[in-house]
């Protein structure tokens, strides 16, 4: 996670994102449910990006964003991993919300094996989704 880590328990309403360089997919979702939504995918590289987010978040009014970071599959780290927590950086510096960051190996390909119609935005719920299921792990295991 990015920044003061924040009491879980007030945080209900999340913004997912599966960050890319051309393509960031952006999902919603409640943690309370543990369901998230594909919203839209962004289409705008490097700070041009920012603007649509802004929108969506003034829109959905979330508690907290999540952001997936990728990993060789041996865990190991390369250029994106490094990209993607720079993004994660760069919406809490400028967004002033918590960003978590959740391991994204293999959810855009899960997503494309089932023939959705936008992957970046459906990988991102997937994401969400993934986060919301290892909290209630974490907090099963306290």
């Amino acid at each position: 996670m990015t920044g003061t880590p924040p009491d879980l328990g007030r945080l209900h309403a999340f913004l997912a994102f599966d960050y890319g360089l051309k393509r960031t997919g952006v999902a919603r979702g409640q943690r309370l449910l543990g369901m998230a939504t594909p919203l839209t995918t962004v289409k705008a590289e490097g700070d041009a990006r920012f603007a649509p987010i802004a929108k969506l978040i003034t829109e959905w009014q979330p508690d907290a964003l999540v952001v997936g970071v990728p990993f060789h599959p041996d865990g190991a780290e390369h250029d994106n991993t490094l990209r993607a927590r720079r993004f994660a950086r760069q919406l809490h510096g400028r967004f002033r919300l918590p960003v978590f960051e959740v391991d994204e190996r293999y959810s855009t390909v899960e997503v494309l094996s089932q023939g959705v119609k936008d992957a970046d935005a459906a990988a991102a719920a997937l994401l969400l989704e993934q986060f919301f299921n290892e909290q209630i792990l974490k907090e099963a295991m306290r």
